[in-house]
């Protein structure tokens, strides 16, 4: 598509597929630099039919209840992150010569010539926790900076915006990614790569090339996980400016050109003056909230990139001790009769829940959802010998249940049938009863939420919630 200046959007015809929040965003945005927009969603009702009235008053067309059909005149498609390629309006896009492109590529392309040039974050699980962590150190740096992308404000609102920024923080999903071909960051890192989104994608092969796309035309640093060598291999692949990087981040001792850790103490040995022979102390394992191996390993990513921007050791200590972790991801609910109770609820998919696993021993572990056409026999066989028992929730519960029955027959396994509110509260007592002092009840369900819950807050909530009720009986 090519970069173009903001005038060139006047009296364009852009078709904005979704009503979601980037969706409305990037219509507003480009209503408001003279564009001709249509907005259509195949919803209807109160919520979609208040947001079209606004919509009309910022002069844009809003076509409810047909998603499939390109509107007369559209010389641009922009997508909302969640709609995938194989959708009809694509097919008839793309018959009829017209680009298809996402918010994140608008967003590039409105960057004003003295723009904040991005450090940006995709991968499997961590996105959100590193991204958030590296806006805390630049932060701590005196840098004005502000985490965005796939979380908290539109990201064209924020470039639109009137704050001056030195930098930003871009989380990324492949969906993103995968409509943003002129993107190019200043440094990236992907943290891992794992099966997720396959139906979205159709393959493990496409969902790699999509999260790779973000090392294109790096300027400095592609960061790296030394520990997954399919991240290394993006990195190989992709056609950066003369001079970028590879900068590995691992949990052992690292080498040349990699930060890691030696004996508690986060250390790097690439942003120094003699990588072969030097290492330069960032922080104490201590100061990463929480010291869980998987959050170690984020709080070295978001260094690696803080230091590819020039950011001093200082502040990577500062940035990460102030640092706090959103709600639902390894969070600490109480401790009840010595037993911690801890809700990952954002642990969803098998990935993300073996890391969670990895973190503590031994477990009564709380799984299921929405499998989302995952398998578990690698994620039971690599956590068997932690687990003292497990309570399975949802749909798809019985995946897991013959995957523990072929790896780990020997752990005692309660199957919840129940779906209704009360599910969550039961399968809290079930895991008191299993539980003994000293060990942890973790929610880590492998799977998405939509079978019983809203999304996985509303699921940690619920978690939190009951911890909370069984915490006040034994007071």
């Amino acid at each position: 598509m090519g970069s173009r200046q903001v005038s060139d959007w006047q009296g364009r015809n852009v078709t904005v597929a979704g009503l979601g929040v980037s969706g409305v965003s990037a219509a507003r945005a480009l209503a408001g630099l003279g564009a001709r927009v249509t907005v259509v969603d195949g919803g209807s009702g109160g919520t979609h039919e208040a947001r079209a009235a606004e919509l009309a008053e910022a002069g844009v067309a809003v076509r409810l209840g047909d998603a499939e059909t390109l509107p007369e005149g559209t010389d641009l498609v922009v997508t909302s992150p969640g709609w995938k390629p194989s959708s009809p309006l694509f097919a008839a896009a793309a018959a009829a010569g017209v680009d298809v492109v996402g918010d994140v590529e608008i967003a590039w392309l409105l960057r004003g010539q003295d723009a904040p040039p991005w450090l940006a974050i995709t991968g499997t699980n961590g996105k959100t926790t590193t991204t958030r962590m590296l806006a805390s150190i630049l932060t701590a740096a005196g840098l004005r900076t502000a985490a965005i992308g796939n979380i908290g404000t539109p990201i064209i609102d924020v470039v639109l915006g009137d704050e001056p920024y030195d930098v930003l923080a871009v989380e990324l999903s492949s969906y993103q990614l995968h409509w943003a071909p002129s993107l190019r960051a200043h440094s990236a890192a992907v943290l891992n790569l794992a099966p997720d989104h396959l139906d979205w994608h159709g393959s493990m092969e496409a969902y790699a090339a999509d999260k790779g796309r973000i090392y294109e035309g790096n300027k400095v640093a592609c960061v790296y996980n030394a520990a997954d060598p399919a991240t290394e291999e993006l990195v190989r692949a992709a056609d950066v400016e003369e001079g970028c990087r590879a900068i590995g981040f691992t949990l052992g001792t690292p080498g040349p050109s990699q930060l890691g850790v030696v004996e508690g103490i986060l250390v790097d040995r690439a942003f120094v003056a003699d990588r072969h022979k030097q290492a330069q102390e960032l922080a104490e394992v201590a100061d990463v909230n929480p010291p869980a191996p998987h959050n170690i390993a984020n709080a070295l990513a978001a260094a690696a990139l803080a230091r590819a921007f020039g950011v001093e050791p200082a502040a990577v200590r500062d940035g990460l001790r102030a640092f706090r972790p959103d709600a639902h991801r390894i969070e600490h609910v109480a401790e009840v009769e010595g037993v911690a109770y801890i809700d990952d609820s954002k642990a969803t998919n098998t990935h993300a829940a073996e890391a969670s696993l990895a973190a503590y021993e031994p477990i009564v572990w709380i799984a299921g959802g929405l499998a989302k056409g995952a398998t578990f026999d690698e994620l039971v066989t690599a956590s068997a010998k932690r687990l003292r028992g497990v309570v399975l929730i949802g749909a798809d519960r019985a995946l897991i249940r013959e995957a523990l029955a072929r790896h780990a027959p020997e752990v005692p396994v309660v199957d919840l049938e129940r779906t209704d509110t009360g599910a969550m509260s039961a399968a809290v007592r079930e895991a008191a009863s299993l539980a003994r002092p000293g060990d942890t009840v973790l929610l880590a369900p492998a799977c998405a939420s939509m079978d019983m819950f809203t999304n996985y807050n509303e699921r940690g909530e619920a978690f939190a919630e009951a911890v909370r009720a069984l915490a006040d009986e034994h007071a």
